[in-house]
């Protein structure tokens, strides 16, 4: 693989919010590292943990997933039902022995698109000074 595809990030985006705020940084060609590939999704309130767990499963050095800020949601609870699921998330991270910020649960506003830069270059950083997950170290051998 090439240097630019590690640390391997699947974000799991708000279309309302956090993928526009991915879009805006693009357009206005705000630099960060290529390493996300974004999913996106209407609400992050839609986002079943299973897909969380697989993107750790095949491969993936870290998960982030984006939505609109409290009180902000265009479903009205969306974003607390993703925070609640991300709580339970950490714990099972925990008992399969990959570290909670691994997973990583930002707003992030359709008008922020620096912050979305920001906090990609932020989690790129973070994660490439970590080891490979328990699982990846099972998929090498």
């Amino acid at each position: 693989m090439e240097k630019s595809e590690h640390p391997k990030i699947i974000a799991f985006l708000c279309n309302w919010c956090t993928y526009a705020g991915a879009d805006l940084a693009g357009t206005a060609r705000m630099t960060y590292p290529p390493n996300v590939r974004a999913v996106r999704l209407m609400c992050t309130g839609s986002l079943d943990p299973m897909y969380v767990v697989k993107a750790f499963l095949e491969g993936a050095d870290g998960v982030l997933i984006g939505g609109c800020r409290p009180g902000d949601c265009h479903y009205t609870s969306g974003n607390f039902k993703a925070r609640r699921r991300v709580t339970l998330l950490w714990e099972i991270l925990d008992a399969v022995g990959i570290e909670r910020d691994r997973l990583w649960l930002r707003w992030i506003s359709a008008s922020e698109g620096g912050l979305y830069a920001e906090t990609i270059r932020e989690m790129v950083k973070t994660i490439s000074a970590k080891p490979p997950t328990p699982i990846q170290a099972q998929m090498i051998l």
